[in-house]
């Protein structure tokens, strides 16, 4: 059940009027506002949240390394196909990047037309996609993506180029959503520990993440980082929807 956050968009220190006043940008076929300062990607603030992202990626990995070898194992046993799933994403300042996966759906060639998300006893899931999906596990790959600097340990979910939301492009839904484009992407993020998980297929689902990537945005620290961090293996151990 989603559960909207208390506080609302057009409370942020930040005005849509601001935005929508300014010329947009297009970069791979992708329609873009710009984006505003944050202190999460600005000077010594930005240079900590790097440094602590590049250590933790780099322990996590040691960690995961002998597990994540057995989980590659059983995919290509599962099905035939690769065993990473790589797919366009927007990261910070509206570049393009590959997040890498493990692949945990039948492979086939990309379909034409707007992006399919995934959906709760989607057809399309392995039978070793469906555990990885429901414990997380298949979102490990993305350590890479954090040392290469494509992505943060947390923040902002990264979306992929033309996800719709209701029918509607995620980018029209409103004006603020470019901000969330000014800092790294994140693995976890303040939206995914608050309950916003899951499919973005409404309206609704889509601004109640919104808002917490701006709240987050606005009010980061290092120590914001790691709370979110030790919240989401909570939230991993008890099994709730992937994000």
């Amino acid at each position: 059940m989603f559960h909207p956050p208390a506080t609302s968009i057009r409370q942020m220190s930040f005005a849509a009027s601001d935005l929508v006043l300014q010329p947009i940008s297009y970069r791979g076929g992708y329609r873009h506002l710009p984006v505003m300062p944050a202190a999460a990607c600005a000077g010594w603030p930005g240079t900590v949240k790097r440094v602590i992202d590049i250590v933790l990626a780099s322990v996590f990995l040691l960690i995961y390394l002998v597990p994540m070898a057995v989980a590659a194992a059983l995919i290509k046993l599962d099905s035939p196909g690769p065993v990473l799933f790589r797919q366009r994403r927007v990261g910070q300042n509206n570049e393009i990047f590959e997040l890498l996966k493990f692949r945990t759906m039948r492979h086939h060639p990309p379909e034409s037309g707007r992006l399919r998300q995934a959906t709760e006893h989607d057809p399309r899931v392995t039978r070793i996609g469906a555990w990885l999906r429901r414990s997380s596990f298949d979102e490990l790959p993305q350590l890479l993506n954090v040392l290469r600097g494509d992505m943060s340990l947390v923040g902002p979910r990264p979306h992929a180029p033309g996800t719709c939301a209701g029918g509607v492009p995620f980018e029209l839904v409103s004006d603020c959503y470019a901000l969330r484009h000014h800092v790294r992407p994140g693995m976890t993020g303040l939206a995914q520990v608050r309950g916003w998980r899951g499919p973005t297929d409404t309206r609704e689902k889509l601004l109640g993440r919104l808002e917490c990537d701006l709240e987050y945005i606005e009010t980061w620290t290092p120590t914001t980082d790691l709370l979110i961090l030790a919240r989401t293996v909570v939230t991993v151990l008890g099994r709730r929807n992937a994000c």
